[in-house]
């Protein structure tokens, strides 16, 4: 039995390999404090039971690992260990190549070919600082904007498949008058290398919002907000590993100016959610001033965006990486939450874009 990372996404610090057990940790790298986010592929073990442990951490989900054979279709394998410290898996006679994960990864390659399936030009926006593409599609026309954003911070993979849920029900039902640009990458650099993302030394992509960014995607968006006519700006984050809201799906009113018209779109977000789609209820949504969501400089992209006139909308929406009981995530289950949050669009603005 081997253990490999150098794959897309790969991160796992491989402390022993024994009979039956594996010894890991996850990699931090630059992060100024411990996450979560791992993933590594384990090769030879076809027919074997072995424990995957990282104890004292406890940084694996209620429902086990996400596994895949393909890096691109995930399930979960349902045998975390009772402190969730790890999970145990049984290989069949004839697996003898597979992927584990924190939770459902989803990497450059997948939004290649989302885009290809439905005929959509992908696109550079800029080279990450260490040379990898950023990617964008723009779908649709329009006088008037909806920028979307995902991977701030390059573990939190759950929004993209959110934005392939929102570009998905655009193709479908757009609405008029408007354009959807599409960026589900901006810290490229990072989702390729596995990295935490979070916190990352001296600040993350979301604290870059700055007059002198550090980081190309921070800076393209920047760009795209003063060349745009700009209506909204949803920015796809996955929360804290676990617990509590961290359960949930929620948006963060960031804005005390906007508070009521989050409030309005939470409420057309309700209406739109379907029994296929991850469970929603605007009561989990955060309040400026609540927790962490405290005020300060407009250092985030939701915060930065919502500054700029003629946006009306702008703020994160946290997806959970697990759910709960009864709400569990799966890679499908995600894309519908995107296609509930498009309908929540058209339903807020009423089917057309104000000009």
């Amino acid at each position: 039995m081997k253990i490999f990372t150098d794959f897309c996404g790969g991160n796992a610090d491989i402390i022993s390999v024994e009979p039956g057990r594996v010894r890991f940790l996850p990699e931090i790298r630059d992060s100024m404090e411990d996450w979560f986010y791992w993933a590594f592929e384990v090769r030879g073990a076809a027919g074997q039971t072995v424990t995957f442990d990282m104890s004292p951490k406890r940084y694996v989900g209620y429902f086990g690992a996400a596994v895949s054979h393909d890096l691109e279709h995930w399930e979960w394998t349902h045998s975390a260990l009772p402190d969730r410290s790890g999970f145990t898996y049984t290989f069949a006679s004839d697996e003898d190549r597979v992927y584990f994960a924190h939770d459902m990864l989803y990497h450059p390659s997948q939004f290649h070919k989302f885009a290809e399936l439905h005929g959509l030009r992908v696109r550079t926006l800029t080279a990450d600082n260490k040379g990898t593409p950023i990617p964008y599609v723009r779908v649709g026309e329009g006088e008037r904007t909806i920028i979307l954003t995902a991977r701030h911070h390059c573990c939190e993979a759950t929004g993209d498949y959110i934005m392939e849920g929102i570009i998905d029900e655009y193709l479908r039902s757009p609405l008029e008058g408007c354009s959807i640009l599409a960026i589900p990458f901006i810290d490229a650099d990072g989702v390729v290398a596995g990295d935490q993302g979070k916190n990352r030394n001296p600040h993350d992509h979301n604290r870059d919002y700055l007059n002198e960014p550090l980081y190309n995607g921070v800076r393209a968006v920047q760009s795209l907000m003063r060349s745009e006519r700009v209506l909204a700006v949803f920015d796809l984050h996955s929360p804290w590993h676990i617990g509590g809201r961290n359960d949930k799906v929620f948006i963060v009113r960031k804005l005390s100016e906007e508070l009521e018209s989050m409030k309005r779109f939470g409420k057309c977000l309700e209406a739109e959610i379907t029994p296929g789609a991850m469970k929603y209820d605007s009561a989990n949504d955060i309040d400026p001033g609540v927790d962490w969501n405290k005020g300060g400089p407009h250092i985030s992209c939701g915060s930065y965006c919502g500054d700029f006139e003629g946006v009306e909308l702008s703020f994160t929406l946290e997806t959970t990486y697990f759910g709960e009981p009864g709400n569990i995530v799966s890679q499908d289950r995600l894309v519908e939450t995107g296609r509930c949050f498009m309908r929540a669009i058209n339903r807020y603005f009423g089917g057309r874009a104000p000009m």
